[in-house]
């Protein structure tokens, strides 16, 4: 009897096939599962197992010097973070001469195959299998290392509940008709099971639904009689069935798309967070088991191509691997691997300050350009908690025109309105933008998946183009072979997309053939989400502004001693620097969202990087000044001048004056400040403010004396406590409702009078705060200053807790303003929609502004970044609590500097950018007299609203960089007057590309600036 006839012997039965369709959906996915067990259903068990460890993270060569001892199946490992090194000895069959063999491993954690001597692929949670040989003569005996690290894909929250242990090693056979038969079936299988999708969203934070459409009814209907006529005529124990069923199975797979589909460009992909839920120290071994997993399986799949960003990781494997490395960059020049991105990690874009931002370019693309022969044309970063404003500027001044990124699919309030569209900056720069309409980087290439991707598209009606990228991540993995074996099969199958796997270029070019028709977005792309990192893990924060304030004042240094031929730092060892920096401004190190390994080390690492940066800068100076134990001389590597009160290194206060860039002196001012007392306060004033200040610290009026006009609409400086329990990711969160528990400090209040007028005056206050913490503050006012400052010191001990300092301002308006990267951005103040309402917390630099035409009021912060503005109330987040995923985060000791600054005018008539400036970053001090490089401006700039950020030696030796902008908004014409001869002025990029000569007249050049432009120039000195 043929199948036909077995499939027909009992009509009464046949009668009421597919009457039940949930029935039969179950069995389509039971013979699925016994088709999938026949790829490996040949095994073997291995001949021995030998264990050494637990070690340090050493390399092979290292590890074939350790001491094994002999284990068996189900020993134990751990604890976390822990490595161990297996040594496995096997007989491969003879019968299996011919085939594949490949090695089935599981140790419930990470692990790297160390084949012939070479990283060979991971052995992750879920990936398990391995080829060994390819094909086998059978017979032979191997030996082989297996590195297990004890810890999951996301480290500690990753791990299995029932620990690290060996729990699998065998040999099996691969059947590759048996693998064909089942991928065939079931990417056929679930398609069918999609044929009426739930109607919502797969993005993680998202507010909508999206309305799905149900697959065709006809060729549902036929998928599913076909697949159920499959079980009934064949069967996985008996290879003689299965050409009946391959017959089916072609004629289901031959079924094509219409004229017009979706087409989704697919590229495999591996996001890997440079630290996070690991130290950084494992991300290299990270890089090692992802990195070789996407190589090998480039060899058994030439179609595959792998999307591959950050230099950081890229030069950690060609340090500590280079036979992986020498691979990959031989799968670059295969065009199977795609390096994209273009920067040194994928950075947080809210917290480094742009000049970062432009090393984070000018490293990676120099990185990429060094290696593999190309700039990246694309700025990769996927899982980032949002992107300023003036970012495609700087990508556009980085050769990057295109962006893309996922992570505002996460949005709680409103969902973005496109996923392909121009994303257009402050200055009117414009990238061709994407946002993978899977609303995931992680993609598993189920067929729900790639159907979601089609429906999900918010822009089909422009363009038919999107991307697609599909590979574990976050903590890395990548594409494995089910992943491949399914998009093998989808390429034009009726009920999807049509797929194909291109490189990222290729996608975004078939994307600008319908650029003319896509929307255009403006301004910064704000996260509705994860507003809590803007304030997390504060030292790090702290010491971030602190690197990044003493690299560019070191830069500074370094380029007026090469312009008078005197030692400096070189370009290398300035970068080596600058990068210690950029690796720990990783979307998950500088927002405060990793464990505490990882600030550990972090915290090292930068207040290192602080001290050999001031140690080399003092080093320059003492070069640049006569030798005079007697006197400190301030420096200004401001390019704004100075007059203000500061404390020289002996602790002696001086008023001093500072041209820009250049050295200044300790001189003398008429302005005194006065301080009196009764006994409800205290009353502070000088030529410019007047303050009253009761006993319990309260700011009870600030008046500015030159307009008289009373700067708050309610006592000041009042610190609130919030309790700080988000619904999840606790240490990424502030939720609203944490708002809705504000309460004032209570309790006892101490205070005195540290110093009593003159240069300064200033009152310190004493108080318990929360449950086990105390907070000092010191009112300080200078003579001369225009702002009142604080110095607030907290013993931090509080857990879900939150501490804000507020100030009910008397000034209103529907917008205010903050600093952000080279520039300034307007958020509201009211909630009139939901995109308004989200923005309860927002992040800030140095300043946030909430002003009238006619008068206004500042809030400075040197190292507190989240900020808020709820009608006339500026608010600053000082500290939070959150015990995920660090326990101990922020416990312990902050000293946290800010300032109220009331003005006349606006923001722009009160120059709040260069004040805040000079307040955060205070001048340097050298021993000695200054010499002639010193004692001139080494670079003027007028008007004030041209700030001119950095001033560093070229890259290639040759001259220097400067790099400025417009502060203001408006369209300027600037000057620049040099200190020194210049032979040659050239416009030009972050990557230091001269670009065009531009005009001047002895000392002088001049440029046109448009509204919040960013100009890199390169200066070429007199020789």
């Amino acid at each position: 009897m043929d199948e036909t006839d077995r499939e027909n012997s009992n009509p009464a039965i046949a009668r009421i096939r597919g009457r039940y369709p949930q029935y039969t959906r179950g069995r389509l996915g039971r013979f699925a599962e016994r088709l999938r067990d026949k790829i490996h259903a040949d095994r073997v068990p291995v001949v021995s197992l030998e264990l050494a460890g637990p070690t340090e993270r050493i390399s092979l060569s290292e590890a074939l010097k350790l001491d094994y001892r002999p284990i068996s199946l189900g020993q134990t490992l751990g604890p976390l973070w822990a490595t161990y090194w297996v040594r496995v000895s096997a007989d491969v069959p003879e019968a299996w001469a011919g085939s594949r063999v490949d090695l089935n491993w599981d140790s419930r954690s990470e692990a790297l195959l160390w084949l012939d001597g070479r990283s060979s692929q991971g052995l992750n949670p879920g990936r398990h299998i391995a080829p060994l040989l390819q094909p086998a003569r059978g017979g032979e005996t191997l030996t082989f290392y297996v590195e297990v690290a004890c810890n999951g894909l996301f480290g500690e929250f990753g791990s299995n509940p029932l620990g690290y242990a060996l729990a699998a090693c065998e040999l099996c056979r691969f059947d590759p008709e048996a693998q064909a038969i089942y991928f065939d079936y079931d990417v056929l299988r679930q398609l069918e099971a999609d044929r009426d999708p739930a109607k919502k969203t797969r993005s993680y934070g998202a507010v909508g639904e999206t309305v799905q459409p149900a697959l065709d009814r006809t060729w549902a209907g036929r998928l599913l009689h076909d697949l159920n006529r499959i079980c009934n005529i064949a069967d996985p124990d008996d290879r003689a069935t299965w050409p009946a069923a391959r017959t089916i199975l072609d004629g289901l797979l031959a079924a094509r798309n219409g004229t017009v589909a979706h087409e989704m460009s697919a590229i495999g992909h591996a996001h890997l967070d440079t630290a996070w839920l690991w130290p950084l120290e494992e991300t290299r071994r990270k890089g090692q088991r992802s990195f070789s997993t996407a190589v090998a399986l480039m060899d058994r799949y030439p179609d595959f191509k792998f999307a591959c960003s950050q230099a950081y990781q890229y030069a950690i494997i060609e340090q500590h691997d280079p036979d992986l490395f020498a691979r990959i960059r031989a799968k670059v020049t295969a065009g199977q691997w795609i390096p994209v991105g273009g920067s040194w990690i994928e950075p947080d874009c809210n917290l480094p300050w742009g000049e970062s931002i432009c090393r984070q370019f000018l490293y990676g693309q120099r990185y990429f350009e060094r290696t593999f022969g190309k700039r990246s044309t694309v700025f990769w970063n996927p899982d980032v908690f949002g992107y300023d404003g003036q970012l495609p500027q700087l990508m556009r001044s980085a050769g990057m025109s295109r962006f893309l990124t996922q992570k505002l699919s996460w949005n709680k309030f409103t969902s973005p309105p496109h996923h392909s569209f121009h994303w257009r900056g402050h200055d009117g720069s414009s990238v061709l933008a994407h946002f993978p309409p899977a609303d995931t980087y992680n993609g598993s290439a189920e067929i729900a998946e790639l159907r979601y991707h089609a429906a999900n598209y918010k822009d089909a009606d422009r363009s038919t183009e999107a991307l697609y990228l599909f590979g574990y991540g976050d903590g890395g993995g990548g594409a494995d072979e089910t992943m491949l074996e399914t998009l093998k099969r989808t390429r034009d199958l009726q009920g999807l997309p049509r797929i194909q796997v291109r490189n990222v270029d290729e996608f975004f070019d078939r994307l600008a053939m319908s650029a003319e028709d896509l929307a255009t977005i403006e301004g910064e792309l704000y996260l509705e989400y994860h507003r809590g990192t803007y304030t997390t893990q504060g030292e790090i924060k702290r010491l971030n502004r602190a690197c990044e304030a003493s690299l560019q004042a070191l830069e500074f240094v370094a380029t007026l001693a090469r312009a008078w031929d005197q030692p400096a730092p070189s370009a290398e060892e300035i970068e080596g620097l600058w990068r210690t920096l950029l690796t720990n401004q990783f979307h998950d190190i500088i927002p405060g969202s990793s464990i505490r390994e990882v600030y550990e080390r972090a915290e090292v690492e930068l207040a290192a990087v602080e001290q050999e940066v001031k140690h080399r800068t003092q080093a320059v100076l003492t070069t640049l000044c006569e030798p005079d134990e007697t006197i400190w001389t301030p420096i200004n590597t401001l390019g704004n001048s100075r007059a203000e009160v500061a404390s020289d290194p002996d602790g002696g206060l001086r008023y001093v004056v500072a041209p820009p860039f250049a050295a200044g002196e300790a001189t003398t001012t008429a302005d005194r400040v006065a301080l009196s007392s009764d006994a409800d306060g205290f009353v502070l004033s000088n030529a410019q403010l007047k303050v009253r200040v009761d006993r319990g610290g309260l700011v009870q009026s600030l008046v500015h004396l030159p307009t008289g006009r009373e700067t708050l609409a309610s006592p000041g400086a009042r610190f609130l406590l919030l309790d700080d329990r988000p619904l999840e990711f606790e240490a990424w969160d502030i939720d609203p409702f944490a708002l809705e528990t504000a309460r004032d400090l209570t309790g006892e209040v101490s205070c005195d009078v540290p110093s009593e007028g003159g240069l300064r005056a200033e009152i310190r206050f004493e108080r318990a705060l929360g449950k086990a913490s105390r907070l000092t503050q010191v009112i300080r006012l200078d003579a001369g200053a225009h702002h009142l400052a604080f110095e607030t010191t907290v013993d931090w001990q509080e857990r879900k807790t939150a501490l804000k300092v507020m100030f009910p301002v008397a000034s209103r308006a529907p917008n205010a303003t903050y600093e952000t990267m080279f520039g300034a951005t307007a958020r509201p103040t009211h909630a009139n929609t939901d995109a308004d309402a989200a923005k309860y917390e927002v992040p800030g630099h140095r300043w946030s502004d909430l002003s009238e035409p006619d008068f206004g009021v500042s809030l400075f912060s040197a190292i507190r970044h989240g900020y808020s503005t709820f009608g006339n109330l500026l608010a600053l987040t000082l500290l939070r609590g959150p015990e995920s995923p660090d326990p101990k985060a922020d416990i312990g000791r902050h000293r946290m500097r800010y300032a109220i600054y009331p003005h006349a005018g606006d923001w722009r008539a009160a120059d709040t950018v260069g004040r805040a400036l000079r307040f955060t970053r205070p001048v340097l001090w050298s021993k000695g007299r200054p010499r002639a490089p010193l004692k001139q401006s080494f670079l003027r700039a007028s008007p004030s609203n041209v700030v001119v950020d950095t001033i560093k030696p070229a890259e290639d030796g040759d001259g220097w960089v400067v790099r400025l902008y417009e502060s203001a908004g408006v369209r300027t014409h600037a000057t620049l007057d040099f200190g020194v001869d210049v032979s040659s002025v050239w416009m030009s990029n972050i990557l230091e590309d001269r670009i065009e000569a531009l005009p001047t007249e002895g000392r002088t050049c001049r440029l046109s600036l448009r509204p919040f432009q960013i100009a890199t120039l390169r200066i070429v000195g007199r020789r």
